[in-house]
């Protein structure tokens, strides 16, 4: 690994760690001995290969990880590959709590790298949901029925836009909950406007 290849955003990121210094180095190392460009985006350590996103090195209370933008697509021969919540479609986690897990598995970690780096190549993308697959929870149907501007409003957002609305109305356990979400959203849809616009 060369000095030129270290990206300096991510020498400030390591600096400033305290909980996962060690395992974000030691993962830092390993994913660099791969041949990938280090960037510093969404505010952690992201590795590419021309421009586009292979790995990422990211840190939560409980663990550290390394996340693989396309690991849906990964073979996963070793079952080590997390998904993070059932919302989540391409990306997949392998979770680390200490530093000693990651110098065990690096060979492992390399083989996940190296053929998440042959996916990008391939050109390979994974087949997201469309919005119309997702199931509209009844109390936003029944709004949506009933002012066919809500409906025309909520069609001409990105789908991005509308997954974000049926995730949020479909959260809460109780219909009350969910009518009252789909109250406070509807002037913001009617705008044109995402859920966190």
């Amino acid at each position: 690994m060369t000095n030129s290849r270290l990206n300096i955003k991510v020498d400030e990121f390591l600096s400033k760690s305290k909980k996962w210094k060690n395992e974000y180095e030691k993962l830092r190392n390993i994913v660099l001995d791969c041949e990938l460009t280090e960037e510093y985006k969404w505010m952690h350590p992201c590795y590419t290969l021309h421009n586009k996103n292979i790995v990422l090195i990211h840190g939560f209370k409980d663990y550290c990880a390394l996340l693989f933008h396309k690991g849906a697509l990964l073979k996963d021969t070793n079952g080590i590959l997390i998904q993070q919540t059932e919302n989540v479609q391409a990306a997949r986690q392998i979770r680390f709590t200490n530093v000693e897990e990651i110098v065990e598995m690096e060979s492992i970690l390399k083989a996940y790298i190296n053929e998440a780096i042959e996916v990008e190549k391939a050109g390979l993308e994974v087949k997201l949901k469309e919005t119309k697959e997702y199931t509209i929870p009844e109390e936003f149907q029944h709004k949506l029925d009933e002012i066919p501007a809500l409906k025309t409003a909520f069609e001409a957002l990105t789908p991005g836009r509308q997954r974000a609305y049926i995730y949020n109305f479909s959260q809460p356990k109780q219909s009350k909950t969910r009518v009252s979400r789909v109250e406070k959203y509807m002037q913001q849809i009617l705008d044109g406007k995402g859920l966190d616009d």
